[in-house]
């Protein structure tokens, strides 16, 4: 089972690592995204995307390849549904709204599981006839972007802060797919979806499975769908299709497995993210005419290189499976965190002259001795060069922990190598802090 677990991790190394690199980008590229407007902004535009990707998460986990090629249109039916009752004065309360959208998403999905179970069809056929129909039926309800949103949501899409209902929203439905892995439901969910027949003949009722499995993702719909309206305040009915591609790029993505038994909230929510990310680094690059068709197209490649790296990540785990995915993202976001403070920073603070301070005034006035700005070498005070010596000799130490972690099972001389490179790493930091005048420390040779 651990072995299982730390494979199924493995998966999430594309998004993390992507993630960085992207969110680096974006800040460099955009650095009003570091502000308490940006993040919020980049909630409510990102919100209906991860929520549409959570929803075909969960019904790719149930397996025969179940991607629910309707989710843009389902989306946006619900949308113009809300906008239009919401114009002609039926929908004024927020607890009605809700209860249409959930309601109108977990309707959709019970007659899709209906007929896959009962009529005996597959999965991508009726998702391609939902997808058709609906697009449809969107326009003959709302030929062309219009209406207005229900009024309680005209402060939701303003994005002037981080925390809005919509960051509500989502940290619920997270919440909730995470209080659901805790239960029975989910474990036979996961085992269908890895072999339907074994589930079966385990006792599991898979047609009762299947159809839960539905109607959570109807749930995800209708939640995504309100974010949407939230985010317009109009209902716009051509929008479904575009939000279909970039959620089934953002579920490849973020590793779920559309051949059933692998996926989570976590490789969803990266997933999502990473595709928003990619868009807002494109919209920061200036393509005239064609950037809507560059969008499109990196897309389309990063869904391609999405669906390679899936078939190579278990053979490239085998080599760097001493690697940690968490470790990995730990490492990462302290350096994005360090380019945010860096952008956010830059030109806060006037550029003064060197200034060096004699032994009198260091004795008199400071505590701890100054760096030794104009000094030979780094320019480093012990308790700096401390610190420093102290950070290094930690990764030294993680990253060699790691390695003879991952080098003991092995009938080697492995294990001995490393350990002999530790100590010779301890003794270097040793030698070096037993000698404070050395030019790491700015004295003179």
């Amino acid at each position: 089972m651990a072995e299982r677990g730390s494979s199924t991790n493995a998966y999430l190394l594309v998004p993390i690592i992507l993630i960085a690199a992207l969110l680096g980008t974006a800040v460099i590229r955009g650095p009003n995204l570091v502000s308490e407007s940006g993040i919020g902004s980049a909630i409510i535009v990102a919100a209906p995307l991860i929520l549409a990707t959570y929803a075909l998460m969960v019904l790719a986990v149930t397996g025969r390849s179940t991607v629910d090629l309707a989710v843009g249109p389902l989306l946006a039916f619900i949308n113009v549904v809300i906008v239009k009752l919401s114009t002609a004065g039926y929908l004024t309360s927020p607890i009605a709204t809700f209860i249409v959208a959930l309601g109108l998403g977990m309707l959709y999905q019970l007659l899709f599981a209906l007929i896959v179970i009962w009529v005996r069809v597959q999965p991508i056929i009726v998702a391609l006839s939902g997808f058709l129909a609906l697009t449809g039926i969107n326009l003959v309800i709302m030929p062309r972007p219009g209406g207005v949103a229900p009024a309680f949501m005209s402060d939701w899409g303003l994005g002037t802060s981080i925390f809005s209902p919509v960051l509500l929203i989502l940290a619920l439905a997270t919440a909730g797919w995470y209080l659901f892995t805790a239960t029975t439901f989910y474990s036979n969910l996961k085992m269908m979806g890895y072999d339907e027949r074994a589930a079966w003949t385990s006792g599991v009722k898979t047609s009762t499975v299947r159809i839960g499995a539905h109607l959570i993702a109807g749930i995800y719909v209708g939640l995504g769908a309100i974010c949407y309206t939230a985010l317009i305040s109009s209902g716009d009915p051509t929008q479904g299709q575009n939000m279909t591609l970039t959620a089934v790029t953002a579920l490849v993505l973020g590793g779920v497995a559309l051949s059933g038994g692998r996926g989570g909230a976590i490789g969803a929510l990266m997933g999502a993210v990473s595709l928003w990310l990619i868009g807002y680094v494109l919209a920061t690059f200036n393509f005239g005419a064609i950037q809507a068709f560059m969008t499109q197209m990196v897309y389309g490649v990063i869904l391609v290189l999405s669906l390679l790296l899936t078939l190579l990540v278990p053979l490239i785990s085998r080599y760097v499976s001493f690697i940690s995915p968490w470790s990995a993202f730990l490492v990462l976001a302290l350096v994005v965190i360090g380019i945010m403070l860096q952008v956010t920073t830059y030109g806060a603070f006037e550029t003064l002259e060197p200034v060096v301070a004699s032994a009198t005034l260091a004795d008199r006035y400071f505590l701890l001795p100054p760096a030794r700005v104009a000094a030979d070498g780094l320019a480093f005070s012990p308790i700096q060069g401390f610190a420093l010596l102290a950070g290094l000799a930690a990764i030294a130490f993680v990253f060699t922990a790691r390695l003879v972690n991952a080098e003991a099972g092995a009938r080697t001389m492995g294990l001995f190598l490393y350990l002999f490179v530790a100590v010779l790493l301890t003794a270097l930091f040793v030698a070096i802090l037993l000698q404070p005048e050395s030019l790491l420390f700015g004295a003179a040779p």
